[in-house]
């Protein structure tokens, strides 16, 4: 994947534990463009890439905007940029890259986002706007403090579409998902959501009877695996079909660690089955899905080896 050295031009304090900050070209060119969902692969430091949605209007070739949310509870990547980045500063990035992309033809769009899950959705609704297309915000938060980029969603956006919903600290107190998905349901809808864990199974919950191919989500964690339904205890072998190399994986033991340790490299970034940057064919065998961004017609034929394992006890990699 391409990479950009940028310059960070502005950082904003947009809720609480959340700052914004405006990626430039350091000469003021024009930037790789970007459609609404995408995110780009960033270089914190110290050996740290993390992914953050693009939240500003897509029409936008000046700038990029991430927002970042200060998670004491993550795996350091978001406090080391709170942290280090200051304006000024040159970074790196990756080209924009989606798997969150709006679909073509839809009569009516809902976006649902929950806390810092607004990133992708907001760049979402900038696009919809520009298009006059028939769509609601719906963003749901503890308080206003908790409310990432309030004055560019009031003033870029027609106030009739956005609705706030604050709980505080109470779920019971805030958006009725399913009412509200109960409510939309109709042909031609379609839903996008994206936010913390517990938010993301309410809207999963809410929306499992909507039709095939008219709900979309993007996880910013991966949530707890599914458990395995017929991995064997002692792992499992993968096979290379270019070479007919056999490797055995362990039960505790990724495929790209098996993979990286034979000298068979396989692109990787997030490595919790968020990114799809490591997704690789397979030939034959089953697959125990652990992803969060291959649909199912792609997963008949790709898997993403960092998280998901073999189901049986072969399984051929086309590679």
């Amino acid at each position: 994947m391409p990479e950009l050295e940028l310059l960070v031009r502005q950082i904003r304090l947009e809720a609480r534990n959340i700052h914004s900050y405006e990626l430039v070209h350091p000469l003021g060119e024009d930037l790789p463009g970007f459609e609404a969902g995408a995110h780009v692969d960033v270089q914190v430091g110290d050996g740290l890439l993390r992914q953050y949605s693009l939240s500003n209007a897509p029409g936008e070739r000046h700038r990029y905007v991430i927002g970042v949310l200060r998670d004491e509870q993550g795996r350091g990547g978001s406090r080391a940029l709170h942290e280090t980045w200051r304006v000024g500063r040159r970074v790196r990035v990756s080209e924009p890259r989606n798997h969150f992309a709006l679909r073509p033809g839809a009569h009516r769009v809902l976006l649902l986002a929950g806390g810092i899950g607004v990133t992708p959705l907001k760049a979402m609704a900038h696009q919809l706007h520009a298009q006059g297309a028939d769509y609601a915000l719906h963003y749901c938060a503890r308080d206003a403090q908790c409310v990432a980029f309030a004055d560019a969603l009031r003033e870029s956006l027609d106030p009739a579409r956005v609705h706030l919903h604050l709980d505080g600290g109470d779920p019971a107190r805030g958006l009725d998902i399913a009412a509200l998905l109960e409510r939309e349901r109709r042909e031609g809808t379609q839903v996008y959501y994206c936010g913390p864990a517990g938010f993301m199974q309410a809207c999963a919950d809410a929306a499992a009877s909507w039709p095939p191919g008219s709900v979309h989500c993007e996880h910013f964690k991966a949530p707890l695996p599914a458990a395995a339904s017929a991995q064997p205890a002692e792992g499992f072998t993968v096979q290379i079909a270019s070479t007919g190399t056999r490797l055995h994986v362990a039960p505790r033991r990724s495929i790209v660690e098996v993979l990286r340790e034979a000298g068979i490299e396989v692109p990787t970034s997030c490595e919790a089955g968020l990114c799809a940057t490591c997704k690789t064919g397979y030939l034959q065998g089953e697959v125990e899905h652990q992803d969060c961004i291959l649909g199912p017609d792609e997963q008949r034929t790709h898997f993403t080896p960092c998280v998901s394992r073999a189901r049986g006890e072969l399984l051929v990699l086309d590679l």
